[in-house]
């Protein structure tokens, strides 16, 4: 395998000029806004409600950041619950933020919802509870930091952090501010895969002996596409798309989708996008959230990810990821398909909400109300959220936990990118190789991040 890291190339710090610090602009606002008329919502914060469990029909204030397919789908689901009223839109581009504007305003059928070109804006508003944080990958991370320095809670979609490092930052920024945090990982909340753990765990299947994940492909690219002319800030304030990662020209098509497997713009040389919910799955059932694999060992196929105690997470790279499924997992099982295999038997399941199990007696501890709840169903995941932001009770997935997956996830990339096995210690976070430190791969765990928003 030929060592992939000499894809990296040295990014150019340049930044356009940009005025006030995060700090010094969110008081400014602050007082502005505080002086302004704001819209007749008054937040559980302002009512001194914060801490309390309230009453279901108190409604809490929400604040979108990014607008696009992925957002409109979780925020479907969002605008159904009663005690949620979202009243603010922020995006770069002047589409999507009136794209979502109208989305909101034709759920409420109202003119009420609030748009902004800059989310620094919708952080120095006090009336919003929490944000569901819904851009690229290459702002989740520090969007979320952002916000809970605000006193905002935040359902943040993943990957959430582009490297291991950031996602580090994420848990510690949550422990410290005493917000709530959920990942985007919603198959945690959805029923199959919530049967799934409980078989394995009641050792349905005697010990666990293996486990499998699906994951994308890993790539590294990193060409920059042709400088096309800048557009006006007010249609697309590219300065702020590119936001911590490094600068480069404006091209039209690494906007919407195009920015996908873009090292500077995507977690994980794409290993990220499915793994960190079929890895996420795969720490859940182990009961392994508090730790992680200790060697990843990469191949052309997949990577092994070996935990202390000997049990091997294999990720299969699938080259048609809405098609095949490998050898491994049942063609009819959906996308995000993982199996476990224990001494006594095996069970898979995946987004389509079938669960294959060997024995088949097993089949009788699987309610029809289990066999078909779709996978990315996230109305249970966004309803576990407002609810542990009214108790503030940890989210199931929580900072800590999605820092560990996260983590497994990156790591294994990591492995990819270097084209050799790696030693990982969990609680430390740092790699080795043949027992000693490893400064290659320790390297791969920050990026440089633009002065503007370090």
């Amino acid at each position: 395998m030929q060592k992939r890291a000499a894809c990296f190339h040295e990014a150019s710090g340049q930044t356009a000029d940009f005025a006030p610090s995060r700090r010094t602009f969110l008081t400014a606002t602050a007082q502005a806004v505080g002086a302004a008329v704001l819209p007749t919502i008054v937040s559980a914060k302002a009512l001194g409600l914060e801490a309390a469990a309230a009453a279901a029909s108190e409604r809490l204030t929400l604040g979108v950041i990014g607008f696009g397919p992925r957002c409109k789908y979780v925020l479907t689901e969002m605008l159904k619950f009663p005690d949620v009223q979202c009243v603010a839109i922020a995006d770069v581009q002047a589409t999507q933020r009136n794209a979502g504007k109208a989305f909101v305003d034709g759920h409420y059928g109202t003119t009420d919802c609030a748009v902004y070109r800059d989310m620094r804006e919708l952080l120095a508003r006090p009336d919003i509870d929490c944000l569901f944080i819904a851009t690229g990958d290459r702002w989740h991370g520090k969007a979320a930091m952002m916000a809970a320095e605000a006193g905002k809670d935040v359902y943040c979609e993943k990957p959430c952090g582009l490297t291991i490092d950031v996602c580090r930052r994420i848990a510690e920024t949550f422990q410290a501010t005493g917000r709530i945090f959920q990942a985007g990982t919603q198959r945690r909340s959805v029923p199959n895969f919530i049967r799934v753990k409980e078989l394995v765990q009641a050792g349905k299947i005697g010990e666990l002996t293996e486990m499998h994940a699906s994951v994308y492909v890993p790539s590294l690219k990193n060409d920059w596409l042709p400088a096309q002319p800048t557009p006006d800030p007010e249609q697309c304030d590219w300065n702020v798309w590119l936001g911590p990662a490094p600068w480069r020209p404006y091209n039209a098509d690494y906007l919407g989708r195009g920015w996908r497997g873009v090292y500077d713009f995507e977690a994980g040389a794409r290993l990220l996008d499915w793994g960190v919910h079929t890895v996420d799955l795969c720490q859940w059932v182990k009961g392994a959230d508090g730790t992680g694999p200790v060697e990843f060992t990469p191949s052309d196929t997949g990577i092994v990810c070996r935990y202390a105690d000997g049990v091997p997470l294999t990720l299969h790279f699938l080259a048609e990821p809405f098609r095949d499924r490998g050898p491994q997992f049942n063609t009819k099982l959906g996308t995000c398909p993982v199996r476990f295999v224990g001494k006594e038997g095996w069970i898979s399941t995946g987004d389509a909400g079938l669960v294959d199990v060997e024995p088949a007696t097993l089949a009788s501890e699987l309610p029809e109300a289990v066999k078909r709840v779709q996978g990315t169903d996230a109305s249970a995941h966004a309803r576990n959220f407002f609810d542990c932001v009214k108790t503030r009770q940890p989210a199931v997935c929580n900072a800590d936990v999605m820092r560990r997956s996260h983590a497994v996830s990156h790591a294994a990339a990591n492995s990819w990118i270097l084209g050799r096995p790696l030693g990982f210690d969990p609680a430390t976070e740092a790699f080795t190789s043949g027992g000693k430190p490893d400064a290659e791969a320790n390297g791969l765990k920050q990026r440089p991040e633009r002065e503007v928003w370090a």
